[in-house]
């Protein structure tokens, strides 16, 4: 985006043109994604496993977070940044979630997203928005609630199940939200309540037919090896080449080829010559 406008979702939507998101979670990540013009980023509390290790998205606190999104926005000066609001930053008081997300657009980002759709989070999209917060929902598998919904499983795979995310949907719709993203769910399904709703879609393993999608950059750039989900195509394999990259270059310390004469610098001759008297 050459711009920072939410109404730029909708605008891609009513004109039928498919909304691209890629996650970023570094200030050099971030400048390529701006280069290229990408719809918008995520900052994404997978950036826990995927830059911090850690085993899932539960231990990321919204301090580190904060950080991620710092270094993002300072990248991509002209891109949509949302961020990724991390667990229990925003569930315990509708306070604490617009405090905590508050403190997302004062470090830089311009909306961010929450999971879910229980009253206390339809009240605070509504509270958000009062407040000048741009909001994207997050429904079918919601990583946050991995452990109530039984792990990764693909969610809509029943006719009332895809109902019953629907009308999730558009109650977070009526609420205030500028699009929803949709995660592993049969294409047949997201397709179904795309085109049920008004706002975006932004579909990550859920097919094409939504009206966007998101996907982590270090997994289509094969950067992150730890695993690949089914729904990632890998463009690159980053993982690779940085891996002969770093080969080479012991390889070449090791055989005293690097640094070259190229990469140094030469002391003049006249304080050469005073090192020899």
């Amino acid at each position: 985006m050459a711009h920072k406008s939410v109404t730029k979702f909708q605008q891609l939507k009513d004109n039928n043109e498919k909304i691209a998101l890629l996650t970023a979670y570094d200030y050099s990540t971030a400048q390529v994604l701006d280069k290229a013009e990408i719809d918008a980023i995520l900052v994404g509390d997978s950036l826990a496993m995927v830059a911090l290790g850690y085993e899932n998205t539960y231990n990321i606190t919204i301090n580190e977070m904060l950080i991620f999104v710092k270094a993002v926005s300072r990248g991509a000066a002209n891109s949509f940044i949302i961020g990724d609001m991390p667990f229990l930053s925003y569930n315990l008081s509708i306070e604490q979630g617009l405090e905590n997300a508050g403190k997302m657009i004062k470090a830089g980002a311009n909306a961010v997203k929450l999971e879910g759709c229980n009253e206390h989070i339809l009240t605070l999209v509504r509270r958000c928005v009062e407040s000048g917060i741009p909001v994207l929902g997050h429904l079918g598998f919601t990583p946050q609630l991995m452990n109530t919904i039984g792990g990764y499983k693909i969610q809509g795979k029943s006719s009332d199940k895809i109902k019953t995310i629907l009308e999730s949907a558009k109650k977070l719709q009526e609420a205030g939200c500028f699009g929803i993203v949709l995660e592993l769910m049969p294409a047949d399904s997201a397709k179904y309540i795309t085109e049920n709703l008004e706002i975006p879609t932004i579909g990550i393993g859920a097919g094409v037919g939504c009206s966007g999608q998101i996907v982590v950059t270090d997994d289509i750039l094969g950067k992150f090896t730890d695993f690949t989900p089914k729904f990632v195509k890998k463009y690159k394999n980053l993982h690779d080449e940085v891996l002969a990259g770093v080969q080479a270059y012991k390889r070449e310390v090791k055989e005293e080829i690097f640094p070259s004469e190229k990469e140094s610098f030469e002391l003049n001759q006249e304080e050469k010559l005073k090192l020899t008297n």
